[in-house]
């Protein structure tokens, strides 16, 4: 991900600069991947405000990412780069094998038209998930699971990665910076 810097016309904008986009592939959301954000605007279930200064915005939508990657052994390919109002990373849609398709994070690297798998046994390459005990050391991971199964939860901010440090039996400590 690129980032743009903003020529210095005022003051304010001499140390500007914003993400570029130039790996979107798809301006449009998928339409099945999509559900509302309610917004509550401070308020409770009374209509009373309980947090002062919230409000405004955009309207979005919520995009469903899949960060436990439990569809094992089925390959994916990668369709479209897109772009997520609600997190600072991009998210990649994937189109499996079996007609599914799924929202994930988008790793540095992973490009259109790759293929990726998830499960044990996989080699370690961009875009695979696999269980941290078959992750070999000094690999740089993101969105680890900090439970099996309950989906990834570590490092899931654009340009964030976990370094795989050691093994000492079950535990696997991974260095986040």
């Amino acid at each position: 991900m690129s980032i743009r810097q903003f020529r210095p016309v005022t003051a304010a904008s001499r140390f500007r600069s914003v993400s570029g986009f130039d790996e979107i592939t798809r301006a449009t959301p998928e339409k099945s991947l999509l559900e509302p954000i309610r917004k509550t605007g401070g308020r409770n279930n009374h209509g009373h405000v309980t947090m002062r200064y919230i409000g405004g915005g955009h309207k979005r939508m919520y995009r469903k990412i899949d960060f436990k990657r439990n569809k094992f052994g089925v390959p994916a390919k990668v369709a479209e780069i897109e772009y997520d109002p609600n997190r600072s990373a991009r998210i990649a849609l994937l189109l499996y094998a079996d007609g599914e398709k799924r929202y994930i994070l988008h790793p540095k690297g992973l490009n259109v038209g790759d293929t990726v798998l998830s499960g044990p046994g996989v080699d370690p390459r961009v875009g695979n998930t696999m269980p941290l005990a078959e992750v070999p050391l000094g690999t740089v991971v993101h969105c680890v699971e900090l439970k099996i199964g309950k989906g990834g939860q570590l490092a899931r901010t654009a340009g964030a990665g976990a370094e795989v440090i050691a093994k000492e039996g079950d535990q696997i400590p991974v260095f986040e910076g």
